[in-house]
């Protein structure tokens, strides 16, 4: 099942590339005592994750931090190698903090994995945002296969 609103951000660590090299992220640090947006995308570099999904994020963090949000993070079935250098490519900064979750752990967790075998790209992520205030989810918007429009920055921005 997956995750609903109410529910709690399930407690993952996860690894995350920084200048310092390979750090342990905890989803706890993440979300405890903030209001976040999460979104996810099926995988960096890919069309409309690239051209659409983190782009409006990044250009709508000024005003998702207007309506009270803390911190914006994207989260994608990736290594933290490939994460990084679709940051620096995408001119992301510090708009948004690209968790890179390699495994599909928190994917998993979450209940929001989906089947890109059939394209050649295994287990990966649905397409989706949620809103959490201090680890509670109190708004999901999951996308119909190879749609998007209800997790878009607009989206999330009309939802706040």
């Amino acid at each position: 099942m997956s995750i609903q609103v109410g529910d709690t951000i399930p407690s993952v660590t996860l690894k995350h590339l920084t200048a310092n090299g390979m750090q342990d992220v905890t989803t706890d640090e993440l979300f405890k005592g903030q209001k976040v947006v999460l979104f996810s995308v099926p995988g960096a570099f890919t069309p409309t994750c690239s051209a659409k999904h983190l782009p409006g994020f990044v250009q709508s963090a000024e005003a998702l931090k207007a309506k009270g949000v803390d911190r914006v993070v994207c989260v994608a079935v990736n290594d933290p190698f490939v994460m990084r250098a679709w940051g620096d490519k995408g001119n992301v900064g510090d708009a948004v903090f690209l968790l890179p979750d390699g495994n599909a752990t928190f994917t998993s967790a979450l209940g929001l994995t989906m089947d890109g075998s059939a394209h050649g790209l295994g287990t990966r992520g649905q397409r989706f945002a949620l809103v959490a205030e201090d680890g509670k989810v109190t708004h999901v918007a999951v996308e119909a296969p190879g749609k998007f429009e209800v997790s878009s920055a607009e989206a999330i921005l009309a939802a706040l």
